[in-house]
């Protein structure tokens, strides 16, 4: 355990952030199982008397696979229309997962002028306090059905470290398709190198971010750069790390060297 990540086991308040490529397969079916496996690990930090924020992807992607749609939709109002199937279709798997562990979920959904105003704002932290201090775990998404643009936000990435500032999270955990944050594109060079520790974002740092990756999603390494960037600016810990096994979690907490921590210490 590297001194670093000591403080990460001490994290009483968690904002986890999952993309549509770590809840879906790749031809955009719902991964069950991977889904049950997250339901686990957020539960068990629950359990530990830690206060956890689920910020999720997936409303699109879970739209289109319960219409049984080929593709994501091209135009806004329809990628509007499947987001508000694929919304409650997502909490009702969610709701059904952390129910077997114990567990009562409970839906935010915003847009970017929401969070930009300031009475409006101060309602959002207010009720996922409320929701906290009841022992429920909120579930926050873009309010995609209603966002005037195609995703106001740019992303989830940035989503989650706007929620973690909001709630005054002690870390933020981004778990997506890939390890952690590489020297380079690991997808199309095989010198690339996990940089286990980042202390500062720097401009050559920048650099090494490439596009978005998963076609199922929409952020790359670009917005998780920059969401960790926002985060690290008011003192919280970012992890970024692989959530193709959920249990990476735990293992996030318990200090060990998995993912990319980006620390401001």
């Amino acid at each position: 355990m590297s001194n670093e990540r000591d403080t990460l086991t001490q994290a009483k308040k968690i904002v986890v952030k999952v993309g549509t490529s770590t809840l879906t397969y790749k031809n955009g079916k719902v991964n069950f199982t991977r889904i049950d496996k997250l339901a686990r690990a957020l539960s068990d930090l629950v359990n530990q008397d830690r206060e956890v924020v689920l910020v999720s992807s997936g409303a699109i992607g879970v739209g289109v696979g319960k219409l049984k749609l080929k593709e994501k939709p091209s135009t806004v109002q329809q990628k509007q229309a499947v987001a508000a199937v694929g919304q409650c279709e997502l909490m009702h798997i969610y709701s059904k997962f952390f129910s077997d562990y114990g567990h009562i979920v409970g839906q935010i959904l915003l847009t970017k002028n929401v969070v930009e105003e300031e009475h409006s704002r101060q309602n959002v932290i207010n009720t996922i306090e409320a929701l906290l201090e009841n022992g429920i775990v909120p579930i926050v998404n873009e309010n995609d059905s209603v966002a005037f643009d195609e995703i106001e936000f740019g992303d989830n990435d940035t989503l989650s470290a706007i929620v973690a500032l909001l709630v005054e999270a002690d870390l933020l955990i981004i778990l997506s398709d890939i390890d952690g944050f590489y020297d380079c594109d690991p997808h199309k060079n095989n010198d690339s190198h996990l940089i286990p520790v980042v202390y500062q974002i720097t401009p050559k740092l920048e650099e090494c971010a490439g596009g978005a990756g998963s076609r199922r999603g929409t952020g790359g390494m670009i917005t998780k750069l920059a969401a960790a960037k926002l985060a690290n600016a008011q003192g919280i810990d970012v992890v970024m790390a692989n959530g193709s096994e959920p249990g990476v979690i735990m293992d996030i907490i318990e200090g060990c060297n998995v993912g990319t921590l980006f620390t401001t210490r």
